[in-house]
């Protein structure tokens, strides 16, 4: 098994660019995953769908470094690796954008964007440590002027933002820096309709730029108006894979809830 780092950059083209095998996951007595399998390759969109509790969250959490699994396997690139932290996938270019968000309230959508990565100003006062927060605020306007984010101020905690703002700015956050895989867990539950759209299309955009999106949502039809492929969980595991122009609501449904007879991959 190598460290992440030494993995960045050398993806396979002929295999997945990530690959989850025999993931094991307990919390207590709560099996949250049972062995479950995953791939995405480059440049693919991925949903992930099952119903609540299957272990959508927790594989995610697996894959970009916020959990530790029990047994199984993660592997980038062809080759199995570790996943000590987030901070070791991100070196892989692996960002996500969790379910509660992970902002800093009381910091502006430009430091938000920003976050662990801060600029700082040339000469002397970069050396003390002094940040440039003129430069970020405009590569922060840029970033969320592409995703198409409205906000009424850059300079304005991001606790005083909508609901549909905060979510905005975590994805463009993650948008801003993945160069591999982005994860999206529910990216467009807190948006009105233009925003949904806005979010769905800058998916496309990604996936065009070569980068793997993985997809957690509950909203089917968007599903399948973004996603290549579809990987069902149910109970810890993965228990069907389609492709998205091959399959319908019904199939997957029936996936979710076991009423469609299926088999694990592996």
């Amino acid at each position: 098994m190598v460290d992440a780092a030494d993995s960045a950059g050398r993806a396979d083209s002929a295999g997945p660019l990530l690959e989850a095998r025999g993931l094991v996951k307990t919390y207590g007595h709560v099996q949250a995953l049972d062995g479950a399998h995953f791939t995405v390759s480059e440049g693919e969109v991925v949903a992930l769908v099952g119903d609540n509790g299957a272990g959508k969250s927790t594989l995610v959490k697996c894959l970009a470094g916020a959990e530790t699994p029990d047994r199984g396997e993660i592997r980038f690139a062809g080759r199995a690796i570790s996943l000590p932290g987030p901070t070791a996938a991100r070196r892989l270019g692996i960002e996500t954008v969790f379910q509660d968000l992970a902002l800093a309230p009381d910091l502006d959508p430009a430091m938000n964007l920003f976050l662990g990565r801060e600029l700082r100003r040339a000469g002397v006062l970069g050396r003390l440590g002094a940040l440039d927060r003129r430069r970020m605020w405009a590569e922060a306007a840029t970033a969320f002027r592409e995703l198409g984010v409205e906000l009424r101020s850059m300079r304005v905690p991001v606790a005083t933002l909508s609901g549909g703002q905060r979510q905005s700015v975590a994805v463009a956050r993650a948008v801003a820096w993945a160069t591999k895989v982005v994860f999206m867990d529910e990216p467009t539950a807190a948006l009105g309709v233009v925003q949904r759209g806005r979010v769905l299309d800058v998916i496309r955009r990604v996936r065009d730029r070569g980068v793997a999106v993985v997809l957690i949502s509950h909203n089917m039809p968007e599903v399948l108006s973004v996603a290549d492929r579809v990987e069902v969980l149910r109970l810890g595991r993965r228990v069907a894979s389609f492709r998205a122009a091959d399959t319908s609501l019904e199939e997957l449904v029936g996936a979710m809830t076991g009423a469609l007879r299926t088999e694990d991959a592996a």
